[in-house]
């Protein structure tokens, strides 16, 4: 089955361009286009995408609410992968808190677009490019703990803690096996397991929940 892709930015010449993109691959559609958040609200209700690639900033209903409104009827709602010109403010941390399965740079290399979609349609988090590292940095060095969820990381095991606080860095799968010294199976049922227990969507959500619960901190290493 194909990917099926909706998406909302105010710049005609980016809907075009992504859209144009995305078609030419074998295993993703291009369903519809939004030029604000009010009409990505809609179009979503209507055609019923797997992926939303969603502008920060958009006339009429931002980015953010969006997000809201679209990923508020649970679980089984699109993935939304947010566009970004690298303003890393807290409007953009809200978008994590709000569902958002990871962040792309508007000005990515065209695999880096399409290896994206994919990878947050398979329900995984776009974690690993540079962009959401400094995002976790930034949140990290000037926001305050906030001990949102303390009791949401306590079903946890250490082993699945240890994961947990390196999810929260940015560390990839592969890269959390080689720190803790396992294959890289176990670390993906540690993460695996970790969502289940917290009722996560994914490991942008595990971000959030690590910091929140102040398992992880700006001093944490």
């Amino acid at each position: 089955m194909s990917i099926r892709v909706l998406i909302a930015d105010d710049q005609a010449m980016v809907r075009a361009g992504f859209g144009a993109l995305l078609a030419s691959q074998p295993d993703i559609e291009v369903v519809g286009d939004a030029a604000d958040g009010a009409q990505a609200v809609a179009e979503v209700a209507e055609h019923e995408p797997d992926v939303v690639l969603m502008d920060v900033r958009m006339p009429v209903m931002d980015g953010l609410e969006a997000v809201r409104r679209i990923l508020a009827d649970g679980p089984d709602r699109p993935r939304v992968l947010m566009l970004t010109t690298f303003d890393l403010d807290d409007y953009v941390y809200a978008a994590l808190r709000a569902g958002a399965s990871g962040f792309l740079l508007k000005d990515a290399p065209a695999a880096e677009l399409i290896h994206a979609v994919r990878v947050v349609a398979a329900g995984d988090a776009l974690l690993a490019p540079s962009v959401t590292r400094r995002l976790i940095a930034d949140f990290a060095s000037r926001r305050p703990v906030e001990q949102r969820n303390p009791a949401a990381v306590s079903a946890l095991t250490p082993r699945e803690l240890d994961v947990l606080r390196l999810i929260a860095r940015g560390l990839s799968n592969q890269e959390i096996a080689a720190d803790l010294v396992l294959a890289e199976q176990t670390v993906k049922t540690h993460v695996s397991r970790i969502l289940t227990k917290t009722g996560l969507r994914d490991r942008a959500q595990a971000v959030v929940l690590a910091y929140e619960s102040g398992l992880v901190t700006a001093n944490s290493r």
